[in-house]
């Protein structure tokens, strides 16, 4: 009988427009963890933010964080085989961001399994809000103003974040393509298509490759994945099903082997349950 692996981005996939996993969809995939579905998330989010979403639904194998850069252990607490960024390519990626107008934030392992979150310049009204949307949370620290900063080639970089106008965000994502041998990404806002992101990882980071890894670790032969922005395509293209909610962006749509209902309706894991059950009979 195959043994299929069931990846969800979180938001504007599960999430639903309260940024949240609502009540039917947390029991409903718990209820199918516990009966041996191999559920999980694959999000840009760090484990600081995944935790506490997460906290009422059951999910029994590791979820894939920062997209891809490593596996997170829900029980365990703990990081699974994280990358780093070199320190050649962080000091790049600044001198990059910084020509155009833009200053990443610093994602850091420390030895305490907690992210420390590194900035050493005025703060953007968009920079204030993300830092006061994840301030006080267990697996994050925010570090503004550091003298640390000064010292960021002796840590362990795991992700460099920066958030602006999308054409700017654009512009420094396709400048550092050529220069680091990282894997910079930029997407959209889901809520505000006018502000852009910037995510860059180690080299060869993607949620293509840990989708992958995941499934040799777990044994599965099909893979089953949902999203609905840019950065879910290389996963959709490496799955069996890759599927779409409603309100997806059209590129996405694309790719997708079927389009179901919008994150806002559960669509998400009463798929879930429909396949998995229909592969037990």
């Amino acid at each position: 009988m195959s043994k299929t692996l069931y990846v969800t981005d979180m938001d504007g996939t599960l999430l639903d427009d309260r940024s949240m996993v609502s009540d039917f969809s947390a029991a409903l995939i718990s209820s199918l963890s516990r009966e041996g579905a191999l559920i999980t998330v694959a999000t840009a989010r760090t484990p600081a933010t995944v935790e506490p979403l997460l906290s009422h639904t059951c999910t029994s194998i590791p979820a894939i964080v920062m997209t891809g850069a490593s596996l997170w252990d829900r029980i365990g607490r703990k990081y699974i085989e994280p990358r780093f960024i070199t320190a050649e390519d962080a000091a790049c990626i600044l001198n990059v961001s910084r020509r155009h107008g833009v200053d990443p934030f610093v994602y850091t392992l420390g030895d305490d399994g907690v992210l420390d979150v590194y900035k050493n310049t005025p703060l953007s009204a968009i920079d204030r809000k993300f830092i006061a949307e994840r301030s006080g949370l267990e697996l994050k620290r925010f570090l503004i103003d550091s003298p640390e900063f000064e010292s960021l080639s002796d840590k362990r970089i795991m992700l460099m974040f920066a958030s602006g106008p999308k054409d700017v965000i654009s512009s420094v994502a396709r400048d550092l393509a050529g220069v680091v041998s990282c894997s910079p990404g930029s997407y959209l806002d889901i809520f505000d298509p006018a502000v852009g992101y910037l995510d860059v990882y180690a080299s060869g980071i993607n949620k293509a490759d840990a989708v992958k890894r995941l499934a040799a670790q777990v044994g599965a032969d099909r893979i089953v994945v949902f999203g609905d922005n840019l950065n879910d395509i290389p996963m959709m293209e490496v799955a069996d099903v890759a599927v779409a909610v409603g309100n997806a962006l059209p590129e996405v749509k694309a790719v997708a082997h079927c389009v179901i209902g919008p994150n806002t309706s559960d669509s998400v894991a009463r798929f879930i349950a429909d396949d998995y059950r229909d592969g037990l009979q």
